[in-house]
């Protein structure tokens, strides 16, 4: 799980300062706010590690094929007006405890500062990985002709310098790097690794999400991801109901995952995927009061939110799960089921939400909860983004045991209180009118 995320001249960001992740994390606030800079300082991360390149520092994108965003040039990321000529990105991160896990350390600290090249390329100019108690720490740090120097913290004496000690799509550290390390190397390697798993398993699915198909062809293959867009989401579907191994443990583990929660927000009673004749093409099925309808022919707001449901079901335990506005299209008491949604599958299978929402029903769903302590306010964060001339600025909003806000901001969802008093005050006064 990450626990924590750190920007400085990032887009619109002068400084975030620390930012506390929960299991369940919400990121509220206006169109432009920022918001979204916020996730994409990950997804870059991520980016540069699935590309082919070793050698690479950041992939800024480019390919709609194989990237999540394309982020333009250096000068799209590093924030206008900016003191210095760099940016950086740092986040804390431990391991969540799961039946299968790899992982030889705990917990881990990543920071990367970056600067542009005269020659125009994005590269890391202080990289700094630490283990979860801090008591051990490597860092890179760029020279002058493309050298890179080695250090082991907190020492200001550098162990070497060489070309060879480049890093690798910003976490890696080199084989003669880890060499050079000696006894240390194995730490440094260990903890590059733990972040490369973490970054990898990071599922992000944006706001676009496409208008059902009438049928789909399917391969029978397993998906390895749902796609940003959540195209993909049909295969996990298709891949639980048919599952290569009959009777496997699986076995409609997600469809029925996505049928109980259709059923919750009065969406449909089930959901069902059904060969079409002896094709490789299937369609999707939902049911709702007696009647089985093609999802093509149903209200847009199940085919926009299956990729949610699907998502939070098909992530392996110990993932995160990124999402950019899951309530679009949905009625408030189906938005506000989210709240529910993230809650108890973080619970059950370990997952962490990452959430950036619009949606006022969600956020007071989620205050409830914490009143009915069916969520500790510790394992939900709630932040609130503002911005203005010098940049954006970050609001944790204090709720106290009952859910309530003790900090809050101005104009925050509107001014639902001074509406109903304003209907009030109009109700009184046209009252008094009719009695003249």
């Amino acid at each position: 799980m990450f626990t924590s995320l750190h920007l400085k001249q990032f887009k619109s960001w002068t400084d975030t300062g620390p930012i506390a992740l929960a299991p369940v994390t919400l990121v509220l606030g206006t169109n432009s706010s920022g918001k979204s800079s916020l996730i994409q300082s990950l997804l870059l991360l991520k980016q540069a590690l699935e590309s082919s390149d070793r050698t690479i520092h950041l992939n800024l994108g480019g390919d709609p094929s194989t990237d999540l965003f394309n982020f333009g040039d250096f000068k799209s990321i590093h924030k206008q007006g900016a003191t210095d000529d760099r940016f950086s990105i740092s986040f804390s991160f431990k391991r969540i405890s799961t039946i299968q896990c790899k992982e030889r350390v705990n917990g881990g600290h990543f920071s990367a500062c970056y600067r542009q090249t005269p020659a125009g390329a994005t590269v890391i100019q202080e990289l700094h990985l630490k283990d979860s108690d801090g008591s051990h720490g490597f860092r890179i740090e760029r020279q002058e002709k493309g050298a890179f120097s080695i250090f082991m913290d907190p020492d200001k004496k550098p162990l070497g310098k060489s070309k060879d000690y480049a890093p690798e799509r910003s976490i890696a550290f080199s084989r003669p790097a880890i060499s050079l390390l000696e006894h240390n190397g194995n730490l440094a390697e260990d903890i590059s690794l733990a972040i490369d798993r973490k970054l990898r398993a990071l599922t992000y699915l944006g706001p676009l999400r496409p208008q059902p198909e009438r049928d789909y062809l399917w391969n029978k293959a397993q998906p390895g991801e749902i796609g940003i867009d959540g195209r993909r989401a049909i295969d996990a579907l298709l891949a639980s109901a048919f599952p290569d191994k009959p009777n496997s443990p699986g076995h409609n583990r997600i469809l029925n995952g996505v049928s109980k929660w259709l059923r919750k927000m009065n969406l449909a009673e089930q959901l069902e995927v059904c060969q079409v004749g002896r094709s490789n093409r299937y369609e999707v099925v939902v049911s709702s009061h007696g009647i089985s309808t093609n999802l093509r022919d149903v209200g847009i707001g199940v085919s926009q939110v299956l990729p949610v449901l699907t998502v939070a079901f098909f992530a392996p335990p110990g993932s995160t799960v990124v999402l950019e506005e899951p309530e679009i299209h949905l009625h408030p008491l189906a938005q506000s089921l989210l709240a529910e949604l993230f809650t108890e599958v973080s619970r059950e299978r370990r997952i962490q939400f990452i959430v950036e929402t619009h949606s006022e029903h969600l956020f007071r769903r989620m205050q409830t909860l914490i009143a009915r302590r069916t969520i500790e306010p510790e394992h939900c964060a709630i932040y609130f983004v503002e911005r203005d001339q010098e940049g954006s600025h970050l609001r944790e909003l204090a709720l106290d045991d009952y859910g309530r806000v003790k900090n809050w901001p101005d104009q925050f969802f509107g001014d639902a209180l001074g509406e109903t008093a304003e209907q009030a005050r109009l109700m009184f006064e046209r009252r008094m009118e009719e009695c003249k």
